[in-house]
């Protein structure tokens, strides 16, 4: 199914709801600007305007502020898969990356303005909706429709709180309109009490909402399985670690709830659910074709794989579109060079990959396009991320940097792995019903053949460690990772494990010691045939190139030297790091909200 039709929609309702109401913000600093006097009455009128109205909280996800770039690629590194930006200290996104955010960062108020922006749109439609007489006395269709726009903004609202949340930590809790909710001048509520709402309104979503082929909409739209995998998700790091002041009386410290397995009983029961319905989501049994063939072709993924991605209107502006393919993965170097190829493939993740798993070239990207759409190798210290690149998608050499490309969600196999987790931690050890969810996932990593993916570990601890890989290999540049270890608290684990590693690599120690120093490749090479090398990334050169191929120099330990060991994740410090300090503007606005403790 083609999407275009859809993101058309959507720029037009967008249009359409900021039209039809002022829809105030909660507070100051969130606040939008009313350019109509229409009211509630009018735009929960009919079911349209109805419509109108929620898509207008969905538009909330896209764009700079949202999973056009900053959600996406500047919040979620560095980890110990990819690094952001490197360089020196910029009060932006480098110092985002790299632990060092300050309260005046550049890169945080318009976000979290976003966010609440959202919220505040979706409480206007939960609140406004079940009021409309035709939610309760229409037509069985408009009955049907109303209650899933419902059920859609309750959706929408979880995971506005959900990203707020992992984020920024305790939150001040706005569950009404800020027309109907006079204190709008609130202090943090514990996360707890905020992520026991919102799976409950997840609970109450699902039964409301059709199944992915019911639904007549694409899955830039929620429906039950998205809203269960989000449930899924959400119990989880309900369940997980996280950064609390109040449990120490020396300060911050990682906690996770004396209760935690209830959370992942929750996660269990919802994925089960998802898994029941094989018809309405399952693998693509080519990994590849997820991002080359779907995402980056503006295309359904046929086999419900993406439960639900966040919809991108492409176009000349930043207004709900995104630079997935401009700020990350390879570069045109025609006449301009254009792309920022921001983020940098760690080559301790390129080495985490075994040498058969067909993940790891979708992931990692080791090449620049030039003016005659041939690919020009980079060496180790220098590979991009690849889910989302340029040579995939009709514009390779386009100058624009809104491409439209959609951020994926939540994905099936996601739904597998934390089913295995959950599995896992309830029983203390795998039960075979994890372990086959687990090899599900593997085995298509290996192209489907089950005979690459080894023995899966039996115990709990073991399995355990193959759950934290997996996803690591499964989800790269999904803007997962970072916050995965976290809710395990092995965030400051893996970072210094990966500056260990860097170092052995550059010092030629084991288990790197074996690395070819160079690589041979087949030069002038076509985007349709990739990369040709002529030895393996996993054995030491060869003393002589075959013929016809060119050198390059793959190690490089100075480039690891100087692009990536004097930035990644330079200023981290555990217990203090983990989450952001609010914006000094949330601040200055609001004299209830405490700022969250951090470095100045």
């Amino acid at each position: 199914m083609i999407k275009q039709s859809y993101k058309n929609k959507l720029l037009t309702t967008v249009t359409t709801v900021i039209l039809l109401t002022g829809l105030a913000g909660c507070k100051k600093y969130l606040s939008i600007d009313p350019v109509s006097s229409f009211g509630p009455d009018y735009v929960y009128g009919s079911v349209s305007n109805a419509e109108s109205a929620v898509l207008g909280a969905y538009a909330c996800l896209g764009g700079d502020q949202g999973y056009g770039i900053r959600l996406s690629m500047y919040y979620t590194y560095d980890n110990d898969e990819m690094m952001g930006q490197e360089g020196a200290a910029d009060n932006e996104r480098r110092d985002i990356a790299h632990y060092n955010t300050q309260p005046s960062n550049t890169q945080l108020a318009n976000p979290f303005n976003q966010l609440y922006r959202g919220i505040e749109r979706a409480n206007q439609s939960i609140y406004f909706i079940p009021q409309m007489s035709l939610y309760s006395s229409g037509t069985a269709n408009e009955q049907s429709r109303l209650k899933g726009l419902y059920a859609e903004a309750l959706v929408l609202r979880a995971q506005f709180y959900f990203e707020l949340i992992r984020n920024w930590g305790d939150l001040p809790a706005h569950f009404l309109p800020s027309s109907v909710d006079k204190d709008l001048f609130k202090t943090q509520t514990d996360r707890d009490t905020i992520y026991n709402r919102i799976l409950n309104d997840l609970a109450e979503a699902s039964a409301l909402l059709p199944w992915r082929k019911s639904a007549g909409y694409s899955n830039e739209r929620i429906t039950q399985g998205a809203a269960r995998a989000l449930r899924a998700r959400i119990a989880l790091f309900r369940g997980g670690y996280s950064l609390r002041s109040e449990t120490s009386s020396y300060g911050p410290v990682m906690a996770r709830p004396a209760d935690y397995k209830n959370y992942y009983q929750i996660a269990k029961d919802e994925c089960a659910i998802i898994m029941q319905q094989s018809s309405e989501h399952n693998l693509n049994p080519s990994f590849q074709s997820v991002f080359k063939d779907a995402l980056n072709k503006y295309l359904e993924e046929p086999n419900g794989e993406v439960l639900w991605e966040v919809g991108m209107a492409g176009g000349s502006t930043n207004f709900g579109d995104s630079k997935l393919g401009y700020y990350n993965g390879p570069r045109y170097t025609g006449t301009a060079s254009q792309g920022n190829s921001a983020l940098t493939v760690l080559p301790t993740y390129f080495y985490l990959f075994d040498s058969t798993d067909t993940r790891r070239d979708v992931t990692c990207t080791y090449y620049n396009i030039n003016a005659s759409l041939q690919l020009v190798a980079r060496v180790m210290s220098d590979m991009v991320d690849g889910k989302f690149r340029r040579d995939w998608n009709p514009i390779t050499t386009s100058a624009a940097q809104y491409f439209g490309v959609n951020w994926p969600v939540i994905r099936f196999s996601d739904v597998l792995l934390m089913f295995a987790e959950a599995e896992n931690e309830l029983n203390s050890s795998p039960t075979p019903a994890a372990i086959a969810a687990f090899e599900k996932v593997r085995t298509r990593g290996y192209g489907g053949d089950a005979s690459k993916i080894g023995t899966t570990p039996a115990t709990y601890t073991a399995f355990f460690e193959a759950i934290m890989k997996e996803r690591s290999l499964e989800f790269g540049g999904e803007g997962i990772r970072k916050y995965d270890l976290i809710r395990w608290n092995k965030l400051g684990e893996k970072l210094n494990l990966v500056k260990t590693q860097l170092a052995a690599i550059v010092a030629n120690q084991a288990p790197y010691d074996q690395l070819p120093k160079n690589m041979y490749y087949l030069p002038n090479q076509s985007m349709s045939t990739g990369m040709v090398w002529g030895n393996s990334f996993y054995k030491p050169t060869p003393a002589t190139a075959p013929t016809g191929y060119s050198t390059l120099a793959w190690l490089g330990g100075s480039g690891i030297t100087n692009k990536i060991i004097g930035s990644f994740a330079r200023s981290f410090e555990p217990n203090m790091r983990e989450l952001f300090p609010f914006p000094q503007a949330a601040i200055d606005a609001n004299p209830n909200l405490r700022q969250n403790r951090y470095k100045p």
